[in-house]
């Protein structure tokens, strides 16, 4: 079962030459959902309709997506797949699917394409119950993690998921890593910035304190520097139960979440990120929210650390040797 959940499908589609990529969450008829925000700097879709304040609960896909604001398009290909397939609210004009929505900005060059309304229709066709490849795939294909010391010192990020159990429930989280900070375990990092340990980091050092590999200040017409910052780093993902949520309880789940980004990301939630997590419940077991809150974050770190230790690296974004990451996973298994 896609993470762990029954009835939970999951999609990628993933662009290794362009380095980006989308990741679809289905979950089955009938689940309510609820989305939080905490980084500074989103690119959402269907915030206000998966909000507490709404009186709206379904919610009948969750488009992961990279390319940043460009990437948003593929999430209207999600919606029209889902219409195309019966899937969404039955209103007088047809079928209207929620689809949340969330980006990460991968993209490290004018040049390279950005993920549209195919990767997204492509991505729900594909989708399936067995559980996503992680590391360098989807929307996960071309994160980074590791920038607080400037970016040309960051490392690999990348996809992972995690299932956790306890109380009768079971929680799965899937995550796209591209954090503006560093991936930690056990006070460590595992993966992130490869800067000497002599150099300023931010926040204690502002943008224009940083320095590039070359040693040189970084410049505010850098391409890649810390200057381009609101938009270039986010953790965003999703946490599925087969407990029962209230629209309250989905968006509360959601909200305390992100406590498993701040167990395992420094720095987290920054004002340079775009967090943010969706959660949606199927509705089979009654648990308290403290109980699946609880589990949600404990399922949002480890899905994390699985995506810097199964990330490959890129042109300019090597994979972190600390992370023990295995480069050798056979790419043609994960394909169509």
């Amino acid at each position: 079962m896609a993470l762990g959940i029954d009835g939970v499908r999951v999609g990628v589609v993933t662009d290794d030459e362009s380095h980006t990529g989308c990741t679809v969450v289905l979950p089955p008829e009938g689940s309510v959902g609820g989305m939080a925000i905490r980084g500074g700097a989103p690119g959402t879709r269907e915030a206000g309709v998966l909000s507490v304040g709404s009186a709206n609960t379904a919610i009948h896909a969750v488009a992961l997506c990279g390319s940043s604001l460009f990437g948003l398009r593929a999430a209207g290909g999600v919606a029209d797949w889902c219409a195309a397939n019966e899937i969404g609210l039955q209103l007088p004009g047809g079928r209207f699917p929620i689809v949340g929505a969330a980006v990460v900005m991968d993209i490290h060059s004018p040049d390279e394409a950005r993920i549209d309304h195919e990767a997204g229709w492509d991505a729900c066709r594909l989708a399936t119950t067995n559980d996503p490849a992680q590391g360098s795939f989807g929307a996960g294909t071309g994160c980074t993690v590791g920038k607080e010391g400037g970016r040309d010192w960051g490392s690999k990020g990348g996809q992972g998921w995690a299932v956790v159990e306890g109380g009768g429930i079971t929680v799965g989280a899937l995550m796209i890593v591209n954090a503006f900070g560093s991936v930690f375990r056990g006070g460590q990092i595992l993966a992130g910035s490869r800067a000497p340990e002599d150099y300023p980091r931010y926040p204690a050092t502002p943008p224009s304190g940083l320095f590039n590999r070359a040693g040189k200040p970084v410049g505010d017409g850098e391409w890649g520097s810390l200057s381009d910052g609101p938009t270039a780093n986010t953790v965003i993902g999703v946490v599925v139960t087969d407990a029962i949520l209230t629209k309250a309880t989905a968006c509360r789940v959601a909200d305390l979440s992100h406590s498993g980004i701040a167990r395992t990301v420094s720095p987290a939630h920054t004002n340079l990120d775009g967090d943010a997590m969706f959660a949606i419940g199927t509705g089979l077991h009654a648990a308290s929210t403290d109980l699946i809150a609880d589990l949600a974050a404990s399922a949002v770190a480890e899905a994390i650390d699985n995506a810097v230790t199964h990330a490959a690296g890129i042109p300019g974004w090597p994979a972190d040797e600390r992370a023990g990451n295995d480069s050798s996973v056979d790419r043609t298994l994960w394909s169509e």
